[in-house]
Parts: structure tokens; sequence; C-alpha cells
């Protein structure tokens, strides 16, 4: 998918988050003695991809210590994050096109150690530039590491016309969003042809494509300094529980836990 369409990159107390459609990677500096939020025994919806980016990492489960530098974990496997100096975490949605690519990696085991990857600490290194790059060029960086990953492009350069003219209706009506039926009338499709097409073009189901829209507008308005209702509310959540329910059941923390700021800041 084109990467100038919508993202969200900003910057919080110490490091920064990166949101596409389907995907988030979150950059921080682990600090002696203040373990990131996540650091507790938890679980989440999607994959998490944990990557060294300078200091060292390891994941924790009932099973025992994984050690980086890279490491894959399924969905909804507790887990806890053993960390110092800078990582990354990217996480995924495990019904995007990327996440059934990270199932096979996973061959059904839940976390597993994967071999280090050419190129990572390159696009590491260009997402912890200071000072910070343009949103762009943020997004760029995480999509190629998944896509190292993976060893695939996870996103096409050029979309369907009929499929790019649903989201530029998205575009316009960002405030209200668009049914599926409509997105349907709007490609000038049956409601069945037009699912399959966007998953094949986009590499998510429709209704998981809206769902992270609205989750990356609430953390653009939570940067742009709106309480946690009204950031809620603005990006189509029916109210402050819905928005931190969700966002707690994809990444695992709090969404009251962020301190974000824009990238102009």
């Amino acid at each position: 998918m084109e990467i100038d369409r919508r993202m969200v990159a900003k910057v919080t107390k110490d490091g920064r988050i990166i949101l596409w459609e389907g995907a988030s990677l979150w950059a921080f500096d682990v600090l002696p003695g203040n373990q990131p939020a996540s650091n507790r025994m938890h679980s989440h919806h999607a994959f998490q991809l944990t990557l060294a980016a300078g200091g060292g990492v390891g994941i924790r489960t009932d099973q025992g210590l994984v050690p980086g530098p890279v490491i894959l974990i399924a969905p909804d496997v507790p887990h806890a994050i053993e960390a110092e100096g800078r990582i990354a975490l990217l996480f995924v949605d495990p019904e995007s096109r990327a996440g059934a690519g990270l199932k096979q990696l996973l061959h059904n085991a839940p976390i597993a150690r994967l071999p280090d990857l050419l190129g990572r600490e390159a696009e590491l290194k260009r997402i912890w530039k200071q000072p910070p790059p343009a949103e762009a060029a943020l997004v760029a960086a995480g999509m190629r590491l998944l896509d190292l990953v993976l060893g695939c492009r996870t996103h096409r350069s050029e979309l369907d016309p009929r499929i790019e003219r649903v989201l530029d209706r998205l575009s316009e009506r960002s405030e209200r969003g668009i049914t599926a039926t409509e997105a349907a009338g709007i490609a000038c499709l049956s409601e069945s042809r037009f699912s399959h097409l966007f998953v094949e073009q986009v590499g998510l189901p429709f209704r998981t494509f809206l769902l992270w829209r609205r989750l990356m507008r609430a953390v653009e308005q939570l940067a742009g300094g709106k309480r946690l209702t009204e950031a809620a509310h603005h990006a189509g959540f029916a109210d402050s529980a819905h928005f931190s329910r969700t966002f707690q059941r994809m990444f695992g923390l709090p969404a009251a836990s962020l301190e974000l700021t824009s990238l102009e800041d």
C-alpha cells in the first residue's frame, strides 16, 4: 500500500510510535530502572516482532526466556519484555496479509527466535535519526522492517481504481466513516466481491482497516493535546472506555499511558 496515505508518526517521552493500517512500530529507550510499560506479564491480539536496536532484549513466557535480537510472538500469548537500551516492537494485525505470513514463520509455536536480519540495523537507525524524519520516512522504514522479516513486499505501490475511489471517499469522510455496503457501492461491486478485492489489494478486511484508521486518528488527537474522551469521540469510538479497551487489546498497554507530542514540537 502506498506510504503517503494514512499514517501516524509521533514522538513519546523516550521514543516514537509509528502506525499504519494493519501494523504499528514502537521504538524507545529502556533506561536502567525504567522498564517499558508492557514489561509485566501481559498479552495482546497482535503478532509482536521484538527487535534489538542497539541494546539487549529478550521475551519471557511460561516456558522461559527467549533471547534476541529478533523474536516473534504469536497473538494472545502471555509474555514479558526484558530489555535494556534501544528496542523496537513491531505489532501486526493477525487478520492482515502480513499477519498470515508471520503465522507461517512460527510453525505453530507460540514464540520463535528468528535469524538476525540483514538490513535491520540500517532501518532502525533511520527510525532513531535525530531530528526525527518526516512521517512518510518513518512509516517506510517500519514497512521495510516487516518486508525484511517476511522476505517480500507487504504493500502495493498501485491500487485498483475501484479501491482507490473507496479510500479517497474515506479520506473525505473521516469523521463518519463508511459501511461495507456503501463502500461496495462506491466501487460498483457486489459486497462479497468488494470484500475479496479489498483484502487482495489492501491486505486487511475492510472492517479491520476501519478500526486501524480509528486507532490512528485517536492517537493523532491525543498527540494534538486532546483529552482521552474527546480523542475517542473524534475518532469514532463510542466513548473513551471503548477506545481504551481496543487499544489495550491490540497493544497490551493502556492508551492513557501514552505521552505523545507531534514531530514538529
